[in-house]
């Protein structure tokens, strides 16, 4: 498959074809969906020029929204790392999205958004769509120009409990940040459930509790958990660190002398908390290489994975008895 024959099969000619391709705006909307529908059915993709070295990185809207952290640090790895590679970046929330198509760009990456917000990339764009921190429905390599960059959710919550079973710690309590059916919430409690099990602690469902939205609900689970006779918390996602230490305080708790807890890495408060905190951490100037990595190599018109999956950390201070 070649331009001309795609210039064929949509009735237009070559040279509209490149300019569809290029992100030209003298191309109505439907001659460019139908030349890119033609393009996603052959499985083609277009040679992006050197020219286009701007990378959107698209954004959550909400302030509030679950993992704010975790996409402040992604986003901050992307920023050092892009531009290394001589990529510039421009920042667009995804309720502005619409926006994407008055801007010539090589490469979009969605930080921790919903696959679902974007069903019909291929037929708008002929570049790469990189969802970052999101795992796909569907573990196929048939996905046109979307790819995936994540982390071994798994592996993280095994880290992590494994640490706590290592340390005698014999009843524990989770608090996952966000609800169920968001981001990777589905996969951290269906890890943790099985790892329970599998370490031989008490795995109750009681044991595992949902933060919801925001930090609000934290000091209420901690209360119901410390309840159930605990001795340790473990509470991946969001700022629950720091409002996790909030609420034991409250019930006259010390870490780790009364109760042990890890929760997410959060590089301005972890190492910095009384006791230093031990978290799990994704790798994020890691996830942030790979992004740029394979956006290079789409430009260089090699073929790339479709979904990348990066290792979890565990790092060791003083919140662990």
């Amino acid at each position: 498959m070649n331009i001309r024959k795609i210039a064929e099969l949509a009735n237009v000619s070559p040279a509209t074809v490149s300019r569809v391709f290029s992100r030209n705006p003298g191309v109505s909307e439907s001659v460019a969906r139908r030349v890119l529908k033609i393009a996603a059915e052959h499985n083609y993709h277009p040679r992006i020029t050197e020219k286009q070295k701007n990378v959107v990185l698209i954004t959550p809207y909400d302030s509030v929204y679950p993992v704010q952290s975790c996409i402040d640090m992604l986003l901050m790895a992307l920023t050092q790392e892009l531009p290394k590679d001589g990529f510039r970046v421009e920042i667009l929330p995804v309720n502005s999205a619409d926006r994407l198509s008055d801007v010539r760009f090589c490469a979009a990456v969605a930080i921790g958004l919903e696959p679902s917000m974007f069903p019909d990339w291929d037929q708008k764009f002929s570049v790469p769509l990189i969802f970052l921190d999101r795992s796909p429905a569907k573990k196929n390599s048939d996905s046109g120009n979307i790819y995936y960059v994540n982390s071994d959710e798994a592996m993280g919550m095994e880290l992590a409990l494994g640490h706590l079973k290592e340390r005698k710690c014999r009843k524990v309590g989770c608090i996952i940040h966000g609800n169920p059916g968001e981001g990777n919430v589905d996969l951290r409690y269906k890890a943790i459930v099985k790892l329970l099990k599998k370490m031989d602690f008490p795995a109750e469902e009681t044991l595992i509790r949902f933060s919801g939205n925001g930090s609000e609900r934290y000091v209420e689970l901690v209360g119901k958990l410390l309840k159930q006779g605990v001795d340790a918390l473990f509470c991946p996602g969001g700022n629950a660190g720091i409002t996790v230490l909030y609420a034991l305080s409250l019930y006259g708790r010390q870490v780790p002398e009364d109760i042990s807890l890890i929760a997410s890495e959060q590089s301005f408060f972890s190492n910095y908390a009384v006791p230093p905190q031990t978290t799990i951490t994704p790798e994020y100037s890691r996830l942030a290489q790979v992004v740029v990595s394979l956006i290079g190599e789409r430009i260089s018109g090699s073929s790339v994975p479709f979904i990348t999956t990066l290792p979890y950390r565990l790092i060791k201070r003083e919140s662990v008895k």
